[in-house]
């Protein structure tokens, strides 16, 4: 068995040493670009030799210009005949489609006959059309960003060209963080949704609902996850690289800590203490970002206290998240976020990713913000 070999570094030495070469050869005059994108582990560097087994291997986009579409059978035919049948070890020939798995290909190893390689041609707007639902990045409203599936984004943000001769970086330089409306909606709207169980945690576990505090834990935990997310700038991955993400983050490590520790306890008043400290120390990076100028705007957020203090009165731990919600939803007023109700996205919910990840669902996505 050859030495694992990250993707990234795989595809990229693929399309140096061997495609590369053969595009000059045959197609001197070929504008094109073409680069490793969009789905799969490698793309985000997670990949390991469990990646291995399914759409995984030597491969590559090439993107054409309309005019140039009508080469790619030929392409192809170049392609099978002059590609090697492995490459570093790994098999550059893949199986068919398997409609029992949802199309996956499964790399094959063979030693005669042409190759049948795992490689991707598209005009740069038929490969956005089919991703992620648009094109036209230049006219995108604030309601659009919100019927992106995030980690989608994120792929198409660690997209690497090899060669690209249409600019389609620079396309997807556009893409490449949330405008500040959005972001700032979606900072409001995961304040929110911490809020709405802040209370829970200490709750459920007084009347007996062991389960049901350790569920309530974990939901707010997720929500502060996304707010280090957010604070950060950065995209989230869906929740197979949710966690591993999240320790990557430049974020303070008291606060990836304390999360940690709260959703990991079985004691209560740790797994309390633990969960306020981090909305506390989320709550102090809040208030630091409005003191540096972070929000970018005439009628910044004015510092939210961060005090933990008990919930009206009972045996409850809280820092009332909902007021830094509230502080931040005046920014809105002029955006078409102002009237929405705290809800995120649905590619915050990580189980939601048939919705969020499949375009044709985009139209009926933006009714939830436009017909409220």
């Amino acid at each position: 068995m050859c030495k694992f070999v990250k993707g990234r570094e795989l595809c990229r030495g693929f399309f140096n040493d061997v495609v590369r070469p053969i595009l000059e050869r045959y197609f001197p005059d070929l504008e094109y670009t073409a680069g490793l994108l969009g789905y799969g582990s490698d793309v985000l560097g997670y990949d390991d030799e469990v990646s291995t087994d399914h759409m995984w291997g030597p491969r590559f986009y090439l993107f054409l210009r309309d005019e140039e579409c009508n080469i790619k059978e030929r392409l192809l035919d170049v392609f099978s005949s002059e590609f090697p049948y492995s490459y570093r070890g790994y098999s550059v020939n893949f199986s068919s489609l398997d409609p029992n798995d949802n199309g996956i290909r499964h790399a094959e190893q063979i030693d005669s006959g042409r190759v049948n390689p795992l490689i991707f041609i598209y005009t740069p707007d038929e490969y956005f059309d089919n991703y992620i639902g648009a094109h036209d990045f230049t006219k995108l409203d604030e309601i659009d960003w919100l019927t992106f599936s995030e980690h989608k984004l994120l792929t198409l943000k660690k997209a690497e060209f090899y060669v690209d001769r249409l600019g389609v970086g620079e396309r997807l330089r556009l893409l490449s963080y949330y405008p500040d409306a959005v972001w700032l909606y979606l900072l409001a709207s995961n304040w929110a949704l911490a809020a709405e169980e802040q209370a829970f945690v200490r709750r459920c576990h007084d009347v007996g609902d062991e389960l049901g505090s350790r569920l309530a834990c974990a939901r707010i935990a997720e929500r502060l996850m996304r707010l280090g997310f957010l604070y950060c700038r950065e995209y989230a991955p869906y929740s197979k690289w949710f966690g591993t993400a999240f320790t990557q983050l430049s974020l303070d490590n008291d606060i990836k800590t304390a999360i940690s520790r709260a959703v990991g306890a079985v004691d209560i008043t740790e797994r309390e203490d633990n969960l306020v400290a981090a909305q506390q120390l989320l709550a102090r990076l809040h208030n630091s970002l409005c003191k540096q100028n972070e929000f970018q705007s005439s009628e910044l957020t004015e510092p939210v206290s961060d005090e933990i203090v008990s919930y009206f009165g009972r045996k409850i731990k809280v820092i009332f998240a909902d007021r830094i919600a509230n502080s931040i939803k005046p920014l809105l007023a002029q955006t078409k976020l102002a009237d929405l109700p705290p809800i995120g996205t649905l590619s915050e919910v990580a189980d939601f990713t048939c919705l969020y990840d499949n375009p044709k669902y985009r139209e009926r996505l933006r009714s939830l913000y436009t017909e409220v």
